[in-house]
């Protein structure tokens, strides 16, 4: 009986000592890792995309991440560089500040202790993970790393949930975090963003689902448009024999797909406003032992630690930092010091990230919903048997009710730390609206299913403060207006070219250009009528909408901004103030300097908006870089600030004058859950970083014409459209 048992138990302990990272690149790992390559397919369609067959799930997550170095190592490794706080170590001291903000609220030894204690299956996925780019470097040494030369297990559980906005650290930002702990010596790469600047930190997402009664198959229908920096995701296709069939977009070095569908159901995921970060102002004094804080009449002890920052061309910096019950101490206002509350990372996080890609049904994904461990994000679920669903938020925690949370707390209060987590059903959601549509579009969600949408009134202000947007309202009317769909008309919702924003500020603007025109000249006169006639949708050959754009972008910097109870502003509510305050002669002159600007630029004002906002790609650096003189694809498409759901932000660089795209649109997937899945994709560019690839740039024609490509979902499919097949 003993031999029973005995032989798996030895197995066990000699796979955990292969996998131990001092083991890395000796004879015996490289031994193993060849091994477990040829457990692993990996098939490359047409457009590059690869999917990945392996034996067990770990055998995927080990051909996954070995696929994401082959299309994108640099990327893959930027985003461990940064989650290690480590980028000062490649770009110099003007990182630090981040690489301190980063440190303070990511814990490393928490995640190495997690990993220790984490469950055996979850153990072998991140050891899997980094055998996978391990074995990569070991066979590519013509690779050079910025800086990790070997990846260690842990590192997954340093960014848990996939998120481009995963940090939150509510208003404290990286300025504060460098000013208080005397890193203001150096240059930081870190600026304040300007808050009246519309698109100085776009980000966000459109979700969709439709169900049956309102699909022309009776189908459910799903619609994934994540807003991101461009070439932040890839797209990708990983299967096991122990039940993974997942497809979708994974971000670079994670070790599950983000946003995306396996056969039973899909996943969007849009940023959230919900309050998940909380800031309290901390009572200080000098103890016997070293610094304390008051709480409820008692003086408790700081903890005290030391952070080692390393900067290129520098000798390390050692910080001395403080944290309490609440969290890292992160700045000082008033005389008083800032505490974090927040919950940036932790193992349940990893967990329900990778559990939720591996559900079966909507009561399944239900249940790992429930886990509550997803801080930053919205979902938007659509599934085989008809279930269409949303969650506004999922971590939420309790609080008072009456408090409004944006504002920095009174640490000497016991009374207003969180108090455990509000339950799944509790929080604000739509399960199987009778309106049989959801969308969402980082905006409040009491719009999200039409009139059978969640009501504001019962619901505490912090679950749900984000404000109703432009977008949200197109999303609104096309929804309410359209008929039964399938999955092309779903498509065409999406990629609605209507600049709704423009419905409320150009009929104000002509109203008062027409008002002067007697004093205005003939420029003035002609683009006020040029704009009088457009329709407010987008083409590559309006000259209204580049009028529009510029000139609303300057008006934007204009307008003063109403906040609501609970912080968020309100954009919709800021421009009709503004609108009725009269200020009809200063619209018309920031008409006035768009015009000159474009004749400056130009030599002439009537510039189409194609001629101008264009799509490029000349390298794979992690900043752009754009060249006029280099070829590039007109796009139609403007950013969500104007309510435009196939968002493309774009805007001049210093050596240019045509605006390039930078972030919206990236991965865009429809899907249609019948009995046999039918889904059409498109990347913004290409799947390859690497420039000599034909997948480079191959999508860019397709993307910017909005013209999607099938998804290759199922093995016969794939196998029909195959390019290359190999073992890693």
């Amino acid at each position: 009986m003993k031999s029973r048992f005995l032989l798996p138990s030895l197995c066990l302990v000699f796979t955990l000592f292969l996998l131990h990272p001092s083991f890395a690149n000796s004879p015996i790992q490289i031994k193993a890792w060849k091994a477990q390559s040829k457990r692993v397919n990996i098939i490359r369609d047409e457009y590059g995309v690869p999917h990945i067959y392996g034996k067990s799930d770990a055998d995927a997550v080990f051909g996954l991440l070995y696929a994401q170095c082959e299309d994108d190592f640099m990327r893959v490794e930027m985003n461990y560089i940064e989650k290690l706080g480590r980028k000062a170590e490649v770009f110099g001291p003007t990182e630090l500040a981040n690489d301190l903000y980063l440190r303070l609220i990511i814990s490393q030894e928490e995640a190495k202790q997690e990993y220790k204690t984490s469950p055996l299956w979850l153990k072998k996925l991140l050891h899997a993970y980094a055998d996978g780019i391990n074995y990569y470097l070991y066979k590519h040494p013509d690779i050079k790393p910025a800086l990790l030369t070997n990846f260690e297990p842990w590192y997954p559980l340093l960014w848990t949930d996939g998120s481009i906005g995963a940090i939150s650290t509510g208003s404290v930002n990286q300025s504060e975090v460098a000013k208080f702990y005397g890193l203001l010596g150096n240059k930081l790469s870190y600026i304040r963003k300007n808050p009246l600047d519309p698109e100085a930190d776009l980000t966000g997402s459109n979700g969709f689902a439709v169900g049956p009664t309102k699909s022309k198959s009776g189908n459910s229908l799903f619609y994934i448009n994540p807003h991101v920096t461009f070439y932040f995701r890839p797209e990708v296709h990983v299967n096991s024999e122990e039940g993974l069939n997942v497809y979708g977009a994974v971000t670079w070095g994670q070790i599950f797909v983000y946003q995306g569908f396996n056969p039973y159901g899909g996943w969007m995921h849009t940023s959230s406003q919900v309050d998940v970060a909380d800031n309290y102002a901390e009572t200080i004094r000098d103890g016997q032992k070293g610094k304390e804080y008051l709480l409820d009449g008692k003086w408790l002890p700081i903890k005290e630690q030391y952070i080692t920052l390393r900067a290129k061309g520098q000798a390390p910096q050692i910080i001395h930092v403080y944290s309490n019950h609440r969290g890292p101490i992160m700045a000082e206002r008033d005389g008083k010091w800032i505490s974090v509350k927040s919950y940036n990372r932790s193992i349940k996080s990893l967990i329900q990230s990778w559990a939720r890609t591996k559900t079966r049904s909507f009561e399944e994904f239900q249940k790992v919903m429930d886990m509550r461990a997803n801080t930053s994000n919205n979902t938007v679920y659509a599934g085989q048997h008809g279930r269409i669903a949303y969650w506004h938020g999922n971590f939420v925690p309790r609080r008072q009710p009456e408090i409004d949370w944006s504002l920095v707390q009174d640490g000497t209060k016991s009374s207003l730390d969180w108090k455990g987590l509000h339950p799944l059903k509790d929080i604000v959601q739509s399960i199987d609206p009778a309106s049989a549509w959801i969308q969402n579009c980082n905006s409040t969600p009491f719009t999200v299913s039409g009139l059978s949408s969640p009501k504001r009134a019962q619901f505490p202000v912090y679950m749900a403060p984000d404000a109703e947007n432009f977008r949200d309202k197109n999303a609104f009317r096309l929804f309410s207006e359209s008929g039964k769909l399938d999955l092309d008309d779903l498509i065409r919702i999406g990629y609605d070219r209507k600049l709704i924003a423009f419905e409320y500020l150009i009929p104000a603007l002509v109203k008062a250009g027409e008002k002067r025109n007697a004093g205005g000249n003939a420029s003035f006169r002609l683009a006020i009528d040029t704009l009088k006639k457009w329709d407010y949708q987008a083409r590559l050959s309006s000259v209204a909408q580049t009028l529009a754009i510029q000139w609303g972008q300057k008006m934007l910097m204009k307008i003063p901004r109403k906040h609501l109870f609970g912080g968020e502003i309100d954009l919709i509510q800021s421009v009709e103030a503004y609108l009725a305050s009269g200020k009809e002669e200063e619209m018309c002159q920031v008409l006035e300097v768009v015009l000159q600007d474009l004749d400056k630029n130009w030599g002439t004002w009537q510039v189409a908006w194609g001629e101008l906002n264009r799509l490029q790609r000349i390298g794979n650096q992690s900043e752009f870089s754009f060249d006029d003189a280099q070829a590039s694809f007109s796009v139609p498409f403007a950013s969500s600030t104007w309510g435009m759901l196939p968002s493309y932000n774009s805007k001049a660089f210093p050596n240019t004058k045509k605006w390039y795209g930078v972030n919206g649109n990236s991965f865009i997937c429809a899907v249609e859950f019948g009995p046999k899945i039918k889904a059409k994709s498109l990347l913004a560019g290409g799947q390859s970083g690497d420039i000599r690839s034909p997948h480079f740039f191959d999508q860019a024609k397709n993307y910017a014409e909005g013209k999607f490509k099938e998804v290759h979902f199922y093995v016969e499919d794939v196998l029909k459209h195959q390019k290359s097949a190999y073992h890693p």
